[in-house]
């Protein structure tokens, strides 16, 4: 089962998304798909991870998600946004190429046993990016969420720490 919640930024995503693994689970897993760039990234990566408790199995990568040991778990995959940043980058920022790794990985995650929720933000519903390699990205992230929302048993979008239901099974 894949659950997608996306949202704005400081929405409450990785929070509703971490509360309802722990109701399907008590020993969830959460996946972390980023690289810390700078100091304050690595500040607000440390909060996240007090924010989980000793409960938590925790991984951090951004490839071959599939391939780790979260088959029959509840797993939190947080999130879209810089996870395609990774594999946009180490692709040349080739939209197709990115594009087509990440279908395939929720491909992989789709054909898993197990309940996956992925955190996503929505992008283009705020400032338009200044620079072309910026809107090409904004391009790719609306692209891969609509994917990940078709693929999704359940689709919730998150506003001001609220839930809103776009797709619920």
């Amino acid at each position: 089962m894949i659950i997608y919640i996306s949202g704005g930024v400081r929405s409450g995503k990785s929070r509703f998304a971490q509360d309802m693994a722990l109701k399907n689970s008590n020993a969830p897993v959460y996946i972390a798909t980023a690289k810390i760039w700078d100091e304050d990234f690595a500040k607000r990566i440390k909060r996240h991870r007090d924010d989980r408790g000793e409960q938590w199995t925790t991984y951090e990568t951004y490839q071959n998600l599939h391939l780790l040991p979260i088959q029959n778990q509840a797993v939190v995959i947080d999130c879209v946004t810089l996870w395609l940043t990774n594999i946009f980058m180490d692709d040349e920022s080739d939209i197709n190429k990115a594009l087509n790794i990440f279908k395939n990985e929720i491909d992989n995650l789709s054909a898993l046993s197990g309940t996956f929720i992925i955190v996503s933000n929505e992008l283009g519903m705020g400032l338009h990016a200044e620079t072309a390699l910026g809107r090409r990205f904004t391009d790719l992230q609306g692209m891969a969420n609509q994917y990940v929302a078709g693929k999704a048993d359940e689709a919730i979008f998150m506003v001001s720490g609220l839930p809103l239901y776009l797709k619920k099974q």
